[in-house]
């Protein structure tokens, strides 16, 4: 068989791809009849060279392994026994052999299964069935990493971006948060760059209608959740009464309950069974009075001159979820709120943390007392005492879930 030259088959390496191809390194490759002695000279003259392909009619046959190859030729009277035969004798005919665009991925569950000389030996790889190059699979293994560390960095990229768009969505009712109660301080720190908390505030001449609420899950398909969820908030709002948050939660939970079908038409369930908790307050600017419905989430009210708190509880029915009824109507609480008092309300994600020489939750009384302790102070003051108390109970555990809270003083 006529072969091309070695200057034609100068060793290159394709196009780095997510393909076979693309770790494949064009080899001269031998016939069938080429003996073992231009074998032994060929890898003399290539230290670097790990194994030689066999091709017959431009088809790969078989491969040489350069370690077994060697330590065959290097007994006693090997070389003038073997080295005019044909390379055949020292030669696997049966390596692993794959096309140029099969994908990485799989490619790497083929070379593992192959086993241990194949992994330190390579693979040959083919175009339309003829040998197009040698695989290396220690290039295998750099590809799928470089790979994957971009992709990681592809993904890590599009989160932070999704965090930014995540806190400009809610930027508007953060500012009029801040311009309407000049006394408030929002914690907003989801668990991950992006999260399943979220707030709502609106201003109008007669009041101020606020939300703190905890959907389904945290990072990404928290996240996911709060679009969907702040969407169908203010869609409720502008159709509905602000002045009753209760009916506010009622629309919310059917819309919600519609758009997951958690209801399915034929009175079944469907498969989606998310949801949220949260408070959704109505303050009315002439009675400074505020209009409380709640899912599974309390608020904190301390009265100018009161001793302690009083707690406002929420009903124990969360938003949406496939146990939610569609029907279900949220009880309005009304709270007095003089000038003065102090109001904190927060997610789960505050209470729930574990922590501390038991490891047991943070837990409502010590929220209370940190803001107790700071209680003439301003909100700011009296929140940084509250995270400063979290912190120190959190230590070195892992943070369990998005942390909100809202304190203020209507």
């Amino acid at each position: 068989m006529d072969l091309p030259s070695i200057d034609y088959f100068k060793r290159q390496t394709i196009h780095r791809q997510p393909y076979a191809g693309g770790i494949s390194t064009l080899i001269t490759p031998v016939a069938l009849e080429t003996s073992n002695f231009e074998v032994l000279r060929r890898f003399a003259l290539d230290r670097d060279l790990v194994s030689l392909p066999v091709v017959s009619g431009g088809k790969p046959v078989g491969l040489i392994y350069r370690n077994t190859f060697m330590s065959e030729m290097s007994a006693p009277q090997a070389q003038a026994l073997y080295g005019p035969q044909s390379c055949v004798a020292f030669m696997n005919s049966d390596p692993l052999i794959v096309d140029e665009k099969l994908n990485l991925e799989v490619l790497s569950f083929r070379v593992v299964d192959r086993g241990e000389q194949t992994l330190a030996a390579g693979f040959i790889v083919t175009r339309q069935g003829e040998y197009a190059g040698v695989g290396s699979c220690l290039r295998l293994m750099r590809m799928i990493a470089d790979l994957q560390a971009e992709k990681n960095r592809q993904i890590r990229h599009s989160i932070e971006y999704a965090g930014v768009i995540q806190q400009a969505l809610m930027r508007a009712a953060r500012d009029t948060l801040a311009e309407t109660l000049r006394d408030s301080e929002l914690v907003w720190e989801p668990r991950d760059v992006v999260g399943g908390d979220f707030y709502h505030f609106e201003r109008f001449e007669d009041g101020w209608f606020g939300v703190i609420a905890d959907c389904t899950g945290h990072g990404v398909p928290g996240a996911f959740m709060t679009l969907i969820t702040s969407s169908l908030l203010a869609q409720a709002i502008e159709h509905g009464d602000r002045r009753n948050p209760g009916a506010i939660v009622a629309a919310l939970n059917r819309a919600i309950k519609r758009l997951l079908g958690q209801i399915a038409p034929q009175g079944g369930f469907g498969h989606s069974d998310d949801g949220l908790d949260g408070a959704f307050m109505w303050f009315d600017s002439q009675t400074h009075t505020l209009t409380y419905a709640a899912a599974k989430t309390p608020l904190f009210v301390l009265a100018p001159d009161g001793e302690d708190f009083s707690q406002v509880d929420g009903d124990r029915m969360g938003v949406g979820y496939i146990d939610t009824p569609m029907d279900y109507l949220w009880q309005n609480r009304l709270v007095n709120a003089p000038e003065g008092t102090l109001m904190f309300v927060t997610t789960d994600g505050l209470i729930d943390q574990i922590g501390g020489p038991k490891q047991t939750a943070f837990g409502k009384r010590r929220i209370r007392e940190s803001i107790l302790s700071q209680r003439h102070e301003r909100a700011d003051v009296i929140s940084m005492s509250v995270l400063n108390a979290y912190s120190l109970w959190q230590a070195d555990q892992p943070r369990r879930d998005d942390l909100t809270f809202l304190c203020f003083r209507p």
